[in-house]
């Protein structure tokens, strides 16, 4: 067996994760508060994101909608991805080699290398995404990079459940599963 795959084993076999996975009321609760966090999360996203380009609130400052919607964004992100450990560890084994499972979490990475990059030049820069005759070049790359990884991490968290091993590796995997 893969030393990856009894890594993955040993996090998801925990006491801890076993009875997350196992609950019938907790892992529910906590799999519709990851998602209600990603709607509300994602819907700062795309205003500021839509802000940016100029075709949403327009008669509000950029600098505003990025200034009043950032604690909340900060909140939602830490929620989220919160959530997401104790869903993911909980089923560890299942995802250790799914595709989708590590494509959402390259593109996680991305959007905190998105955020280093455009910090100060777009969302900590009142006066440029402010200017008279709207958001500089920068601050709409930065809003188009940001709605392609959000779509992306979405779009991958939601085929991660549709998924299906390749059959010689399913085979394997419901092996070592019967030996546990």
């Amino acid at each position: 067996m893969p030393v990856v795959h009894q890594f993955s084993l040993a996090v998801q076999n925990t006491a801890y994760f076993t009875a997350l996975r196992e609950s019938a009321l907790v892992y529910p609760i906590i799999l519709a508060s990851h998602l209600a966090t990603i709607a509300i999360f994602g819907g700062l996203i795309l205003m500021t994101d839509l802000r940016l380009l100029g075709l949403a609130m327009t008669k509000i400052p950029a600098s505003q909608v990025i200034a009043r919607t950032r604690p909340f964004k900060h909140a939602g992100l830490l929620i989220m991805v919160t959530l997401g450990i104790h869903l993911g560890g909980s089923k560890l084994a299942d995802y250790y080699d799914n595709p989708y499972f590590w494509m959402k979490l390259s593109l996680l990475l991305l959007v905190f290398v998105h955020a280093m990059v455009f910090r100060r030049g777009v969302y900590r820069n009142p006066a440029a995404v402010d200017a008279a005759d709207g958001p500089p070049r920068i601050a709409k790359v930065a809003a188009c990079l940001s709605l392609a990884l959000w779509i992306g991490i979405l779009s991958c968290g939601r085929w991660i459940a549709y998924y299906d091993r390749p059959e010689g590796q399913q085979a394997r995997a419901n092996q070592i599963g019967r030996q546990r």
